[in-house]
């Protein structure tokens, strides 16, 4: 059998293309948002205060609850 690279990884976390693909992107997103947030943080520590850290819980909190991750416990 050939190994797919579209998707070993979604399966090796128990989630089809699809799934993986929304998750990844929905994550991707919030770490980029959660960035961008950080740098203007740094220029303009008044901004943003919470933000950085409101968004990694957010992300920390999507992977303990996913789906497809969840089904591996």
């Amino acid at each position: 059998m050939i190994n797919n690279p579209f998707t070993a990884h979604p399966h090796s976390v128990n989630e089809s293309y699809v799934e993986h693909f929304g998750f990844a992107l929905k994550f991707g997103a919030k770490m980029t948002v959660g960035g961008i947030a950080a740098i203007v943080h740094a220029v303009l520590p008044f901004l943003f205060v919470a933000t950085t850290g409101n968004i990694n819980d957010e992300l920390q909190t999507m992977r303990q609850h996913s789906p497809g991750r969840k089904k591996l416990s």
